[in-house]
């Protein structure tokens, strides 16, 4: 307990000062340059969490990426559903950034042996959940892109024209077949997965505190979810927290993918090039 326990006298300490900041009208993460930083990033999940991590996000001055999908909710509609609506356009006003996680939450299983680029899929929201299908180049394209028109509607903010294929599962001709279409693809090294997708039976949240902690590296892009099904013992936000404020005591700083050095310049000629006449 004496990780939780500093952690926590620790993130006290946080609070106070991103008040002062606030009073200030200075930002708590735009109050000094950091030459160490992350890119925290959220997929969708049953979003029961999902107001308690807007909550520190908010409270940390914390801007995200958010990868989104119409996954199944506690509540029983889909993350992107109306009823979701004003949490996405309140993130939007905070500053966060948006980006697909393809509308039906879409797997990608294999490439077909064909001239033209297919692809055998599978759903796991949607009216199809959970069957096989062969998709070609422009049904796939068509999921990347309605997942962003929904944010779009909801937040009156233009999506970042990236995306996270599902389990991070992809192939040569899926990424081209995205890539021709204006999306790029966001991975994940595995110091940046917080394991908050894994059982807690098994990986404590004591424990992936210490281990993500220990493992970030400056420049990681971080993935977590709003909410997933098959951990008992939820890591948002018990980690979260705990976890922003100890990257900050070691000098990190969070930014969103829009400043990321590897995707700047694709966002920049993506979205310019759709502006154009």
């Amino acid at each position: 307990m004496g990780t939780f326990t500093s952690l926590l006298n620790g993130f006290a300490r946080r609070c106070a000062g991103a008040v002062l900041l606030s009073v200030a009208g200075i930002p708590a993460t735009l109050a000094a340059d950091c030459a160490k930083p992350l890119y925290l990033t959220f997929e969708s999940g049953h979003m029961d969490v999902a107001p308690l991590v807007a909550e520190v996000l908010k409270r940390q001055q914390v801007r995200v990426t958010f990868f989104a999908s119409n996954e199944p909710t506690r509540i029983g509609n889909g993350s992107l559903s109306n009823h979701w609506a004003p949490w996405w356009k309140e993130r939007a006003t905070e500053g966060h950034e948006f980006a697909s996680n393809t509308y039906d939450h879409v797997y990608w299983r294999a490439d077909e042996r064909s001239v033209e680029p297919r692809f055998r899929v599978r759903p796991s929201a949607g009216a199809f959940a959970h069957r096989e299908f062969t998709w070609d180049a422009k049904k796939y394209c068509e999921q990347l892109a309605y997942a962003n028109e929904r944010l779009q509607d909801f937040t009156g903010k233009k999506p970042m024209p990236l995306f996270r294929a599902p389990g991070g599962t992809t192939s040569r001709k899926l990424l081209a077949a995205a890539r021709a279409c204006g999306f790029e693809h966001v991975a994940v090294a595995k110091a940046g997965l917080l394991g908050d997708d894994l059982p807690s039976e098994r990986f404590s949240n004591e424990t992936l505190l210490k281990k993500a902690l220990h493992d970030v590296k400056p420049g990681d892009v971080l993935v977590a979810h709003l909410g997933v099904w098959t951990r008992r013992d939820p890591w948002a936000p018990a980690v979260l927290e705990p976890l922003i404020v100890g990257l900050k005591d070691r000098g990190f700083c969070f930014e969103t993918l829009r400043k990321h050095p590897a995707y700047m310049a694709w966002i920049e000629r993506t979205e310019r090039s759709a502006d154009s006449p």
